[in-house]
């Protein structure tokens, strides 16, 4: 019997869920899956460029799985990009971070961030440094 998988925290949901090589119909296309927790992985270890053990920790999971997330996540871009294939990013066994929202005391402005991007400076709408917290989505404490 194999050990159930832990969830892996996700800080990042992907905006977009399938890319495609241009000029080709995507029903004429075969697609490999990219679960979220391997975009995850690939966002913070090839895009950022965290080292696999900080990268492992804010998904809140081993080095070695990490690694293993990391290695899996490549295989299957690396395959769409030599044969053309199509990359649909869904699924997986994932939390996502929970978010914070601001309310700026200026223009009352609102706005989401997700936990574990660092401190927010100043409001998006009118860069005043005037805002609060209001409240933490996704955690149970709203």
């Amino acid at each position: 019997m194999t050990r159930p998988r832990i969830c892996r925290r996700v800080n990042c949901e992907p905006d977009f869920n399938y890319f495609k090589p241009r000029g080709v119909p995507l029903a004429r296309l075969e697609h490999v899956n990219l679960a979220v927790e391997e975009f995850e992985a690939i966002r913070l270890n090839d895009f950022q460029g965290l080292e696999q053990t900080v990268a492992a920790e804010k998904m809140q999971i081993s080095q070695p799985t990490f690694h293993r997330t990391l290695e899996s996540a490549r295989k299957k871009v690396a395959d769409a990009l030599v044969n053309g294939k199509a990359i649909k990013i869904e699924g997986g066994n994932y939390s996502a971070a929970p978010s914070r929202q601001f309310s700026c005391e200026d223009c009352g402005f609102e706005w989401e961030e997700n936990r574990g991007t660092g401190r927010s400076s100043n409001c998006p709408r009118c860069s005043s440094t005037l805002f609060q917290r209001t409240k933490i989505t996704g955690t149970g404490r709203d």
